[in-house]
């Protein structure tokens, strides 16, 4: 029974040690690498020859007013657009207003979005590749990165929901603060645009220069209501009925960035 006991106390203290658990930081931080831009990914908003809008999506800060219907709501809210119609409402108090009751139906609305899952994929579109056919030199031969054709990348919704800007809005301010990378869900980049990032193609060789645009894949929840503005007396409220969800993703592309991938070969492809 003793060489029993031993032996499950050896189980346990090999189990801290084992190489293969992942502890909780370990997760939280491959989560974060994830999102880290790697060198094969270079930034060409300075030589990029169509200059992208910047998309500025910053959160809208509620008036007092419109906070504190917020906070009062059986459902959270985080539209940016129903909260700046929050904002623009101005409800007086009155001093008789004893007995005053009034519902005011505001619409159906996409209230909030629940990020679930936010991956990157460095090469979600070819845009470009740059070739040159040395097999016939006899010393290295030099290529670098030209767009010889504007190509646009769009990214989108992966599924039909109603009111799909409001919730593009959401997915996007939610996967920005996520990934902390400049998305959106148009980038061009221009003829003509260049890197001066030099690769070498060896004699008897063929080089290729293939370039992609990369984007963010953004999964989760998107919650809709019905929404009405609530008057009992001097207090104001908001009520949402008729709650549903829905689950929805998105691929955002991340705005003028290249990612590279250099390959030779003894034939052409």
């Amino acid at each position: 029974m003793k060489r029993i006991s031993q032996f499950i106390v050896l189980l346990f203290f090999m189990s801290l040690i084992n190489p293969n658990v992942i502890t909780a930081e370990e997760k939280q931080k491959a989560a974060k690498n994830q999102y880290v831009i790697p060198d094969s990914v270079v930034n060409i908003s300075k030589e990029n020859t169509y200059p992208n809008p910047t998309e500025d999506l910053p959160y809208l800060e509620p008036s007092e007013l419109a906070k504190k219907l917020i906070e009062r709501s059986n459902v959270t809210i985080e539209n940016p657009d129903l909260i700046r119609i929050l904002n623009e409402s101005s409800i007086g108090n009155a001093p008789h207003a004893i007995g005053y009751r009034a519902t005011i139906f505001l619409g159906e609305w996409p209230l909030n979005y629940e990020s679930q899952e936010t991956t990157t994929n460095w090469e979600y579109q070819k845009i470009n590749t740059n070739y040159f056919d040395n097999r016939g030199g006899e010393a290295p031969q030099k290529i670098f990165y030209t767009q010889d054709t504007q190509k646009v990348v769009k990214g989108g919704l992966t599924s039909t929901v109603p009111n799909e800007e409001d919730v593009k809005k959401m997915m996007l301010l939610k996967s920005m603060d996520k990934t902390k990378l400049q998305l959106s869900f148009q980038t061009i980049v221009g003829l003509g645009t260049k890197k001066e990032q030099i690769y070498n193609i060896p004699p008897k060789k063929v080089g290729y220069l293939y370039s992609h645009s990369p984007a963010v894949n953004e999964k989760g929840k998107v919650t809709y209501g019905e929404v009405y503005l609530v008057l009992r007396g001097n207090s104001k409220k908001i009520e949402v009925k008729n709650v549903t969800s829905q689950g929805i993703g998105a691929w955002i592309p991340v705005q003028d960035h290249v990612s590279f991938s250099f390959v030779t070969t003894n034939h052409p492809r």
